[in-house]
């Protein structure tokens, strides 16, 4: 059975009013929903550290039934106490890597050269990246062989600058992720409306803009991984 990485975050501090953030929940358990009867799910995250969970993101776990199923699954709680870490794999044993979101991502996925290094590889060798929300912070700075950026001339997708400031957030973010996406070379896309979900493909780069576009990106990276066994 192919293999997915799953990439969280170890970062728990939101900005510097006293917020605390960390892994969207929903962005795990939607995702995984999509694609664990047809792939093994490695969390791996910056840090063996146990990852912490965005409190905003926590009422789903009450009010819908899948999400608090996965957020009781004894297997996916024992990743999150203690997931591996980049030099914990071989990057060549995933066909596809996946980026959560969740604030915290954006201080320590954008600088971690082991995750740009195992991302790049991934993708060189035909496997698939995806990211949601504030997941594409880990592709930010992703260079391939060549020198050029991983984003660069790929439709793509992220949590919006006008998501940020409706959620009162602008403020306490180290960067605009949409901004620095742009910046990169990706041709940014956003949704209409905010906070509805948004997937794009983009050949073997498959993004979503919000949490609701989880189950989206798991459904897009399960059907291309599927159609790659077809014609192998």
């Amino acid at each position: 059975m192919k293999k997915i990485a799953v990439i969280v975050t170890n970062h728990k501090d939101l900005g510097n009013r006293g917020k605390k953030t960390g892994l969207w929940l929903r962005e795990l358990t939607d995702f995984y929903h999509e694609v664990k009867d047809d792939f093994e799910v490695d969390i791996i995250s910056p840090k063996a550290e146990k990852v912490p969970i965005d409190p905003r993101s926590l009422p789903a776990a009450v009010v819908n039934g899948r999400t608090r199923h996965y957020y009781l699954n004894k297997n996916i709680q024992r990743q999150l106490d203690r997931p591996l870490t980049p030099g914990e794999v071989k990057a060549n044993e995933y066909a596809g890597i996946y980026f959560t979101g969740g604030h915290g991502t954006m201080w320590d996925f954008p600088d971690n050269k082991e995750l740009q290094r195992m991302t790049a590889n991934i993708y060189e060798k035909g496997g698939i990246v995806a990211a949601v929300c504030h997941g594409p912070s880990g592709l930010l700075n992703v260079r391939l062989s060549d020198g050029s950026p991983l984003l660069s001339g790929h439709l793509a997708t992220g949590f919006s600058d006008l998501e940020e400031k409706l959620l009162g957030l602008y403020k306490d973010i180290p960067f605009s992720l949409q901004y620095e996406m742009k910046e990169r070379g990706a041709l940014v896309q956003i949704a209409q409306l905010p906070l509805e979900a948004c997937v794009i493909e983009s050949g073997r780069l498959i993004t979503g803009q919000n949490p609701a576009s989880a189950s989206g990106v798991g459904e897009k990276l399960r059907e291309q991984l599927k159609d790659m066994d077809r014609y192998t």
